[in-house]
C-alpha cells in the first residue's frame, strides 16, 4: 500500500514539475509540445529541451547538415529555403512563433533539406531527434498530433505547387502579399515583417525586377502602399478576390 501511495505521488510531482517548466508556461498555444505538456511520458523531453537564441540573420539550420532534431519558434520571425536549380534560392515558406521547423528532414532522411534563417531576433527551442522518437513511440496523442501536422503539410506543399504551376506572375506576387498579411499582420498599415524585393520574389517563384514592376502598377491601381521597404496593403477585398478561383488560402 505505502509502495503504491509512493508511486501516485512521484506521479503527481512529475506533473506538477513539467507544468511549473518552461514549457508548461509557454504561452504558444500552436506548439504541440506545449498541447501535450499534460502527458506524464513527455517529461524526459521536456526536461531535456535547449533554449536557442538567435540573432537576426543568423542561419541555424544549414542544408545538407546531419538531422540531430527538430526546432520550436519561440520567438521571432524565420525564413525556411531550399536551393534550386543553378544554385537560386527559393523561400518554402515563413515561419512564425508555436511553429516547427526541420521537420522535412526529421523522418527517414539524414540531413535537412531545407536551411532556416533568422528575420529577426529569436528564440528556438530544440529537441534532440533521439528523444523526440523515443516520446513520439510512448505518447500516443503527441504522435496523433505529429500525424495530422505532416498530413496538413503534405496537403498544403500539393496545393502551392498546383496553385503557382497556374498562376501569372501578377497573381503569384498577389498570393505573396496576402500570405504575408496573414502570417504576420499589419502595423501602423504596413506589413509587420519587412522584406527585401528579392525575398519576395524568391517566395513567388519570380524575379526581382518583375516583383517590382508588379509592386509598382499594384501601388498605381490604388491596391498597394508603400513606404521605403515596407508594403501595406489598402485594398485586401480585391487583392483576395483576384485569385479567388485558385482557392488558395490554405497556407497560413
Amino acid at each position: 500500500m505505502r509502495a503504491g501511495a509512493n508511486h501516485i505521488s512521484t506521479r503527481i510531482s512529475d506533473s506538477s514539475e513539467l507544468l511549473d517548466s518552461a514549457c508548461g508556461l509557454c504561452s504558444n498555444e500552436n506548439c504541440l509540445i506545449q498541447k501535450n505538456i499534460h502527458t506524464s511520458s513527455i517529461g524526459k523531453l521536456v526536461k531535456a529541451r535547449k533554449e536557442i537564441k538567435c540573432k537576426k540573420g543568423q542561419q541555424f539550420i544549414m542544408e545538407g547538415a546531419s538531422v540531430t532534431g527538430l526546432f520550436f519558434l519561440l520567438s521571432g520571425k524565420v525564413k525556411v529555403l531550399r536551393t534550386g536549380l543553378h544554385g537560386k534560392e527559393q523561400i518554402v515558406r515563413f515561419a512564425s512563433p508555436g511553429e516547427i521547423i526541420g521537420h522535412r528532414g526529421f523522418g527517414t532522411e539524414e540531413t535537412y533539406p531545407i536551411s532556416a534563417i533568422a528575420l529577426v531576433d529569436c528564440t528556438l527551442c530544440y529537441f534532440s531527434k533521439e528523444l523526440l522518437q523515443e516520446s513520439l513511440r510512448e505518447t500516443p496523442g503527441l504522435t496523433y498530433d505529429f500525424m495530422l501536422f505532416y498530413a496538413n503539410e503534405l496537403n498544403r506543399s500539393e496545393i502551392r505547387v498546383k496553385s503557382l504551376s497556374q498562376m501569372t506572375v501578377r497573381e503569384r506576387v498577389i498570393d505573396t502579399l496576402l500570405y504575408i498579411d496573414r502570417k504576420f499582420g499589419q502595423v501602423n498599415g504596413y506589413s509587420s515583417l519587412l522584406l527585401s524585393r528579392r525575398e519576395y520574389a524568391d517566395y513567388a517563384g519570380t524575379t526581382e525586377e518583375q516583383v517590382i514592376r508588379m509592386l509598382s502598377i499594384l501601388k498605381k491601381e490604388g491596391l498597394l502602399i508603400t513606404k521605403g521597404k515596407r508594403i501595406g496593403i489598402a485594398d485586401i477585398a480585391l487583392l483576395k478576390k483576384e485569385i479567388s478561383e485558385h482557392n488558395f488560402y490554405l497556407d497560413s
